[in-house]
C-alpha cells in the first residue's frame, strides 16, 4: 500500500486559490465487477495502468440493507429473477476480499471499501486498509458514523443527498472522535447531468468546515472532474468500467480505460502547472531575455 495521502489542512496551498499539493485519485470499482473476481482484477489493472492511487469497492449485508419485501421483488439479472438473487450475485465475501487484498498489495495500489451497514464495516477492519469511506447513502446514519469515526482512520465522507444541516451533524461526529475526514462533494444521480453538478459546493464545504474537500463524480464526461481539481479538490473519485455497455446500474456513469487515463494524467499535472503564483524570472527565461532584448 502506498499510503501517500495525508488528511491535513497543510495539504492545501493558500494562493492563488486553495489548491492541493497532490490530487489523490480513487477509481471506484464499486459493484462494476458484476460478481466476478476476474473482472475485479482487470479493473484493478486498469486503475493501476492509468495512474490511479486507489481502487474502492462496496460492501453490504444484504438482509440488513434491504427489507424482505424489496428482496422478494422481481428483477431480471444474470443471477435470476428476484432482487435478492441480483444483489447476492453482486456481493463479494471473504474469499474474494482476501484475493483483492493480495492482488492490490502485489500491484502496489491502495484499496478500501464503503460499507453500507455496521457488520460490513466490522468485516472490513481485518484488511487494515489505509482509509475508510462513507457513501452518501450512509452519511445520515448516525450510529454507523459513530462506528466509523471511532476507528479514527482517515475517512472520505460523501455528501450527496445531504442538506448542510445533515453534513453538520456528520462532521460533528468525526470531530468528536478526532477522526480526520475529507468531505466529498457529490451529486447522487447516475449519470449526473453536468448542469446539476454545482461544483461551487467544493468551496462552500471547505469554508464551512475548514477541512479538505474532494469530488466524487457520477457524470459521463471528464471535464467536470478537471474543473473540480482546479477548484481545489484534494481527491477525485470516479467509477470505472471495462465497458459502459456491461450489465449494471453504475456502468453508464463510469469511465472506460481511455477516458480514465486522460483524466488522471491531466489531473496530476494541475498542481505543477499552476505553480506557486509567485512572479519570478527563471534562469531559462533570463537566457532567452539576453537573446531577445537588445536594450
Amino acid at each position: 500500500m502506498t499510503k501517500g495521502f495525508q488528511f491535513t489542512t497543510d495539504m492545501i496551498q493558500s494562493a492563488p486559490w486553495p489548491m492541493p499539493k497532490k490530487v489523490y485519485f480513487i477509481a471506484e470499482i464499486g459493484i462494476n465487477h458484476n460478481g466476478s473476481l476476474d473482472i475485479a482484477r482487470k479493473l484493478i489493472d486498469e486503475a493501476k495502468e492509468c495512474g490511479c492511487d486507489a481502487v474502492k469497492f462496496q460492501k453490504r449485508t444484504i438482509d440488513i440493507v434491504y427489507s424482505p419485501d424489496v428482496l422478494a421483488q422481481p428483477r431480471e439479472s444474470p443471477w435470476g429473477t428476484t432482487q435478492r438473487q441480483q444483489k447476492e450475485g453482486l456481493e463479494f465475501g471473504k474469499k474474494e476480499y482476501d484475493a483483492i487484498d493480495a492482488y492490490c498489495r502485489e500491484k502496489a495500489i491502495d484499496w478500501f471499501a464503503s460499507a453500507w451497514d455496521i457488520p460490513s464495516q466490522e468485516f472490513l477492519r481485518q484488511y487494515n486498509s489505509p482509509y475508510n469511506k462513507v457513501a452518501s447513502a450512509m452519511a445520515t446514519h448516525q450510529p454507523f458514523l459513530e462506528v466509523v469515526a471511532s476507528e479514527k482512520k482517515p475517512t472520505f465522507l460523501s455528501t450527496g443527498m445531504c442538506t448542510l444541516e445533515q453534513v453538520d451533524a456528520a462532521v460533528a461526529i468525526f470531530k468528536k472522535h478526532n477522526c480526520p475526514i475529507v468531505l466529498m462533494h457529490t451529486v447522487s444521480t447516475y449519470p449526473s447531468p453536468e448542469e446539476t453538478l454545482n461544483l461551487r459546493c467544493i468551496t462552500t464545504l471547505r469554508e464551512r468546515y475548514n477541512v479538505p474537500v474532494g469530488y466524487s463524480g457520477h457524470e459521463a464526461s471528464v471535464s467536470p472532474s478537471l474543473i473540480a481539481a482546479m477548484m481545489g479538490a484534494v481527491a477525485i473519485e470516479r467509477h470505472i468500467t471495462l465497458d459502459r455497455a456491461m450489465y449494471g446500474s453504475d456502468q453508464a456513469a463510469s469511465l472506460e480505460h481511455a477516458g480514465l487515463a486522460q483524466l488522471v494524467s491531466t489531473v496530476k499535472k494541475i498542481p505543477a502547472v499552476l505553480g506557486s503564483g509567485e512572479k519570478t524570472v527563471s534562469d531559462a527565461e533570463m537566457a532567452v531575455a539576453k537573446k531577445l532584448r537588445y536594450w
